[in-house]
């Protein structure tokens, strides 16, 4: 049995994420279901929520920054990974 709901989303990422699902074959509804089923089965969420330790967040705070920061295309990305 289905109920219904309703949720408050940005309008920016609601609507990337919904073409992001339709890519691959999903509607939003149903990856809200797909997460729901997920917190259940782990009761919590399906991934490691925590606040990153020191060195992570120098790190994060330079790059929002763009200090220490490597510019690369998708095929140089490709050859990094097939190395």
């Amino acid at each position: 049995m289905k109920t219904q709901t309703s949720i408050r989303v940005e309008k920016e990422y609601f609507q990337e994420a919904k073409e992001i699902l339709g890519s691959l074959g999903l509607s939003y509804s149903e990856a809200v279901n797909i997460f729901t089923a997920m917190i259940v089965k782990y009761k919590g969420l399906p991934f490691e929520v925590k606040i990153p330790n020191k060195t992570t967040q120098k790190a994060i705070k330079e790059t929002r920054a763009g200090k220490n920061v490597k510019k690369i295309n998708l095929n140089e990305l490709k050859r990094i990974n097939n190395a």
